[in-house]
């Protein structure tokens, strides 16, 4: 009876151990620099769970989710204009539990906002996490009167300036002659008589285009050689740049900023939400959140954290963003389906000028 006994205490030791050492996983879906080794590493030795990480971007993120019908990842970061359609269209998300997120740790306006958007049939599918914006990176010893889209056109500058062929620029061009595309978001005809005027607005300019540019390394190479002096660009651009030297700075269009929140999601069928929201909580942690902010070069809805990133981070950002900018920011609103239609035709045009 005692061997007998010691048999099964034996196979029970060696069954826990086993269920020790197979560590529990988040499978995190997600942009570059938004999950830095010494934040998992951080996570793994408070929670015991690995964290895998796929990099992605908002077409690729809902691509692959629609692929599985939401399976295959346990926590994503679409921007907070890509989850309405995507979730009325395909289903690929699952309301998230409100109740298991400290929202005390988020800049309340952020937080609502990015609930708001998200919010289908009154539940709430995205929580915001990295915030940022699209105007300008500016070298402002050369090109310091550049203040809106039309101004990148200036003959001052032919052959000196960048930019992409996405919507953001089309968006841009809307602003700067003084219509507002979002407001016309639910009117497609309308909508296509703007975007139709800035497509006709983006392609005169592409005399002034060195180069259109498509990854950061490449616009960051054309800015630091002086080919480029301003450039369509992301905020964390025009940090990155100031970081090496102080005449470069990003610039709000005197328009607006066009703004978005990259947020938090959970598939539809994720495996473990409970690790997502765990994950959710500790990366929303001051400390925590500036690591992210040094990283990903763009700031977080994590209440405090800004007074603990990079203290030359943190001073490029507060001479780009007075509060008169973050005020005057036009933040994406959710993309009606058909609309990216509209613009990828005229996008394509462009191209082939």
């Amino acid at each position: 009876m005692r061997k007998l006994l010691g048999t099964v205490l034996t196979s029970a030791a060696f069954a826990l151990i086993g269920t020790a050492g197979s560590a529990e996983t988040l499978r995190l879906l997600t942009w570059g620099g938004y999950a830095p080794e010494s934040v998992i590493t951080a996570f793994k030795a408070e929670t015991g769970i690995d964290v895998e990480v796929t990099l992605s971007n908002n077409e690729d993120m809902i691509s692959k989710l629609r692929a599985t019908g939401g399976a295959g990842f346990d926590l994503a970061q679409p921007s907070q204009d890509r989850i309405l359609g995507p979730q009325q269209a395909f289903g690929i998300y699952k309301p998230l539990d409100l109740s298991q997120i400290d929202k005390e740790q988020f800049i309340g306006d952020l937080y609502d906002a990015s609930v708001a958007a998200t919010t289908v049939d009154g539940a709430a599918y995205g929580v915001a996490h990295i915030w940022g914006v699209s105007g300008f990176a500016v070298d402002r010893s050369v090109a310091g009167d550049i203040k809106t889209y039309a101004d990148l056109c200036s003959a001052d500058y032919a052959g000196k300036i960048s930019m992409r062929t996405k919507r953001i620029a089309l968006l841009g061009f809307a602003f700067a002659a003084g219509e507002d595309p979002f407001a016309a978001y639910s009117d497609p005809a309308k909508y296509e008589e703007i975007i139709t005027a800035a497509a006709t607005a983006m392609g005169e300019c592409k005399a002034n285009v060195k180069a259109y540019w498509s990854g950061a390394d490449d616009l960051l190479a054309m800015m630091r050689s002086g080919e480029v002096v301003a450039a369509e660009a992301w905020d964390a651009t025009g940090f990155k740049l100031n970081a090496e030297d102080a005449k470069w700075n990003f610039v709000a269009p005197s328009t607006g900023a066009l703004g978005w929140i990259d947020t938090f999601a959970i598939p539809a069928k994720g495996e473990n939400d409970a690790a997502a929201y765990k994950w959710i909580n500790f990366v929303m942690r001051p400390d925590v959140a500036a690591q992210i902010v040094n990283q990903a070069g763009s700031f977080s809805a994590s209440k405090g954290s800004d007074d603990m990133v990079d203290p030359a981070l943190r001073a490029a950002y507060q001479e780009a963003f007075p509060p008169e900018v973050i005020s005057n920011i036009k933040w994406f609103p959710p993309i009606p389906a058909g609309l990216e239609d509209i613009e990828g035709r005229l996008l394509d045009q462009i191209a082939a000028q």
